[in-house]
């Protein structure tokens, strides 16, 4: 049993933007200490010079070595893990015969590599909390489509994983849950998705809108939360219905 008295604290992997800035908030209002980790050190820090109760350590989630010593900070700042959310992640998107190898590899050891890294050092941890375990997947691990070969394929991995974890884990009172978000209103989104695009996934979502970062990391927090007690081995795809609908946009085929 864990004492309720006691701050639960958050692990938050692709912290510094995103999906992973937005859980950190949400986490951070209902009273959680966070751990807030990314690669990017000046991102990073200038999103948590303007929070409290969160340590920002700048760790590469596909590095082993680095993984075991950010657990290793985590737990000694904060001397308990409550929840582990692995949202680091890279994109790179093209064609089937355009993706080389390295650019394979370099998709798999941050999406799905890092999961596996962070959940392992992890562990012990939250062995010790009877925590929770959120990976965050996509819509493109569900559902193929052009131009995701090593994304896609990287996040139905991060789908399978999660239900490895949740097999072994659950005899230790670990919760593992996965979140597989649809189109989301970033800023990166925005950038990249042309009018024709953005038109196209109004069509294709039955809610007719792209979610926002907040939307997504309120599934993330209530997977993570005492409400999901009895939720493991999940992957809910937080996509506005977009999995309903088929397969493949032909603005998305070029």
């Amino acid at each position: 049993m864990t004492d309720s008295s006691v701050q639960k604290t958050a692990i938050v992997t692709g912290a510094a933007r995103g999906i992973g800035l937005a859980t950190t908030k949400q986490f951070l209002a209902e009273g959680r200490r966070v751990a807030m980790i990314d690669r990017d050190a000046e991102a990073l820090m200038a999103e948590a010079k303007a929070l409290e109760n969160v340590l920002p350590v700048v760790c590469d989630v596909s590095q082993p070595e680095q993984v075991t010593a950010m657990i290793e900070q985590v737990a000694e700042t904060f001397g308990r893990i409550d929840a582990l959310v692995n949202n680091a992640g890279v994109a790179d998107f093209g064609p089937i015969e355009q993706t080389s190898f390295e650019r394979w590899r370099t998709v798999m050891a941050t999406n799905l590599d890092g999961v596996f890294l962070c959940t392992q050092a992890a562990t012990a941890e939250l062995r010790k909390t009877s925590g929770a375990i959120v990976n965050i997947a996509s819509i493109s691990g569900l559902r193929a489509s052009t131009l995701r070969v090593a994304y896609g394929t990287s996040k139905a991995g991060v789908i399978h994983l999660t239900q490895q974890q949740a097999a072994e884990l659950g005899e230790y009172g670990i919760r593992a849950n996965c979140v597989a978000p649809g189109p989301v209103r970033t800023k990166l989104a925005m950038a990249v998705h042309s009018q024709e695009i953005i038109d196209a996934y109004h069509d294709a979502i039955p809610l007719n809108r792209y979610g926002s970062e907040d939307e997504i990391a309120s599934v993330i927090v209530f997977l993570c939360s005492d409400r999901a007690s009895y939720v493991t081995g999940q992957t809910i795809a937080s996509d506005g219905g977009f999995q309903s609908t088929g397969v493949g946009l032909p603005a998305l085929r070029t």
